[in-house]
């Protein structure tokens, strides 16, 4: 008989690949490649990204991003996000991790798929202010939000959940502005000062806000279609997204931190406790990480190879 933790995997798996029952072969190819990529062990971007504390991230990066009405226009309007949640979890996945343990050359070709796919995004909004206004996903503005809120989620909740960051946050600021700059945000902020400065920046113009279909969108979060054995502790990660936000963002969704009467619920520890339990069960390192680590071994071996061959002749 299959354990519950073979069943908590097997969910975890299915969620998080859009049910394929093999390692998806663009991980196999993560093995191949002509360098380190633009990171690296060691580096600030693979510890940020290799714990689990990431499936809390994505939650808060979605909530944050919901907030500005372009981007949120370009979900409701384009996006299958309701009919096949998980296709579009998994091909985030693919783009995030291609990036971060991928070579240079495998991480340009994802963010140029991704932007090719966006071309076909546009539409029109109504912003902050009212004003009806055209968008479009490669926008650098609009661009810009989505990695500023991805950037904040990754970060915040690595502070609170994660092991320490190699070089701290502004390390990692640096970093994955490599990413934004290969999405066509050539103001990528490259310090947590300048992250936050950028961000309040977008409520200080009022380029923010929350309507019907911003809460229509919150509640689908909140409350996905995932296996019900699965949904207790995604709803602990949920709390635990919301409890992390920056208290005007929390306020504009309409969301509070659990709490019975003043007391303030201890959410973030208990997301904590599921974090350490999927990491029990599907472990701790991704396995891009593993495909990153055996092409760099590779990489390695075939240069210690030619600097011998090279002493012998």
């Amino acid at each position: 008989m299959p354990s519950v933790s073979d069943a908590f995997r097997s969910r975890l798996n299915d969620t998080f690949t859009n049910g394929a029952t093999e390692r998806p072969a663009w991980i196999d190819e993560l093995e191949q490649g002509s360098d380190a990529g633009f990171f690296g062990p060691g580096s600030a971007t693979w510890a940020v990204h290799g714990g689990n504390h990431t499936v809390l991230a994505g939650v808060r990066a979605l909530l944050v991003q919901a907030l500005h009405p372009g981007a949120l226009a370009g979900v409701a309007d384009h996006s299958r996000y309701r009919e096949d949640p998980f296709g579009r979890l998994a091909g985030t996945i693919r783009w995030i991790y291609t990036v971060s343990h991928g070579d240079t050359q495998q991480a340009t070709h994802a963010s140029q798929w991704v932007r090719k796919l966006h071309e076909r995004v546009v539409g029109e909004y109504v912003d902050g202010h009212g004003v009806t206004r055209p968008y479009a996903a490669n926008d650098p503005d609009l661009a810009r939000w989505v990695h500023l809120a991805f950037t904040d989620a990754f970060l915040r909740s690595a502070q609170l959940w994660g092991a320490p960051i190699p070089g701290g946050a502004n390390a990692y600021v640096r970093e994955w502005a490599t990413a934004g700059r290969l999405m066509g945000v050539d103001d990528a902020p490259e310090s947590d000062a300048e992250l936050r400065a950028q961000m309040n920046g977008y409520l200080d113009r009022g380029e923010l806000k929350a309507d019907a279909r911003t809460h229509d969108v919150v509640r689908f979060i909140k409350d996905p279609p995932v296996a019900k054995l699965l949904r207790p502790g995604y709803r602990a990660l949920f709390d635990g997204a919301v409890a992390s936000l920056d208290p005007r963002h929390r306020s504009m969704l309409g969301l509070r931190t659990p709490a019975v009467g003043p007391v303030e619920l201890p959410v973030r520890r208990v997301a904590g406790v599921v974090l350490d339990g999927i990491g029990a069960v599907l472990g701790t390192t991704p396995g891009t990480e593993r495909a990153a680590l055996v092409r760099i071994a590779r990489l390695r071996e075939q240069s210690d190879s030619g600097a011998d061959l090279g002493a012998t002749a």
